[in-house]
């Protein structure tokens, strides 16, 4: 069984599986003091519910959400969309940030101001066994980031937490990377030193990078490269990521990939009529039903099985979340 927004599921229900998708992506700080200018609550609620109504009748049952504390994360938003669509939602636990931890974390914790236990392990751990807040909502997996500026104090304690969460709960684990600095290299290095099960690892937008060797490598230790980004070709052109995967299924590494945009319903990065507006403009194909209308057409003329299709959206998902699997 794995947790969703719904309650828990058999993992063999998840279905054709987005492996990375946001349903909100917003700042708290700024929602509350300027949000006025552009939120809605109703709007925001209502777009959603039709842009998962659209994707779902597209084919698709589930979407893995990584929005952690750092992206906004409000268990009880996606409660209510969810209620209005029939489609499985998986969130999780773990800490957005590039650099350094908030204060609340920098004064608590071993050696800090306040020493004592990691309270960054004992919320992860809170949210998988117990649940989000008072919803009743349990993570299923955890996020955490690498990014260009690499492990920084900071962020080797979050992973260090992450791994620890990961040990005594036994969920997996997602780690958004730079592929052009290949931190991916740096974060397995990481969990494999700290006996991380690394079949349980997906490289977060390692699909930005169509180098094969670097692609190989990941794999090669039993984690999962993340093509999560498809529709942003600021990163990588949508061509470029579709040859890239079909030349790795080509050489039997179907087992290792999954899908899927890192689109949102909403995300306040692009708050606003004339940002949205200049988003749709500059990639006018990053929305949930990129890979359904079109990557997947475009994978199979370039010679990726139907077979193949499904090992990386529904079997890949399915064996991330079964433990022991």
């Amino acid at each position: 069984m794995v947790a969703t927004v719904r309650g828990p599921v058999s993992t063999d229900q998840l279905g054709p599986t987005l492996m990375h998708e946001h349903v909100f992506v917003l700042t708290p700080d700024i929602m509350a003091n300027y949000g006025h200018d552009w939120w809605n609550e109703d709007e925001r609620v209502d777009d959603a519910v039709a842009k998962l109504r659209a994707l779902k009748a597209a084919g698709v049952d589930t979407i893995v959400d990584p929005t952690v504390v750092g992206l906004g994360r409000y268990i009880p938003r996606i409660q209510r969309v969810n209620a209005e669509v029939d489609i499985n939602i998986v969130v999780a636990t773990g800490l957005y940030t590039f650099d350094e931890i908030p204060h609340y974390f920098h004064y608590r914790g071993p050696g800090a101001m306040f020493d004592g236990p990691e309270p960054i392990t004992e919320l992860f751990t809170r949210d998988i066994t117990e649940g989000i807040a008072d919803t009743g909502v349990r993570a299923a997996f955890l996020k955490g980031v690498v990014e260009e500026r690499g492990l920084t104090p900071d962020q080797q304690r979050v992973q260090a937490a992450i791994c620890e969460t990961h040990l005594a709960t036994g969920v997996p684990i997602t780690v958004h990377t730079n592929s052009a600095h290949q931190t991916g290299r740096l974060a397995l290095e990481f969990y494999r030193e700290r006996g991380v099960d690394l079949t349980k690892v997906v490289i977060g937008h390692a699909g930005d990078s169509n180098d094969l060797d670097y692609l190989k490598w990941i794999m090669d230790t039993g984690a999962t490269i993340g093509c999560d980004r498809f529709g942003l070709d600021l990163f990588n052109p949508t061509a470029d990521r579709v040859a890239t995967i079909a030349a790795l299924c080509e050489q039997g590494y179907a087992d290792r990939i999954v899908l899927s945009h890192d689109a949102a319903c909403y995300m306040d990065f692009f708050s606003g009529e004339e940002s949205q507006r200049l988003l749709k403009q500059t990639v006018p194909n990053w929305n949930y039903l990129h890979i359904s209308e079109d990557v997947l057409p475009a994978l199979r003329e370039h010679g990726v099985s139907d077979e193949q299709i499904t090992v990386m959206m529904v079997d890949n998902p399915r064996r991330y979340f079964t433990p022991g699997a």
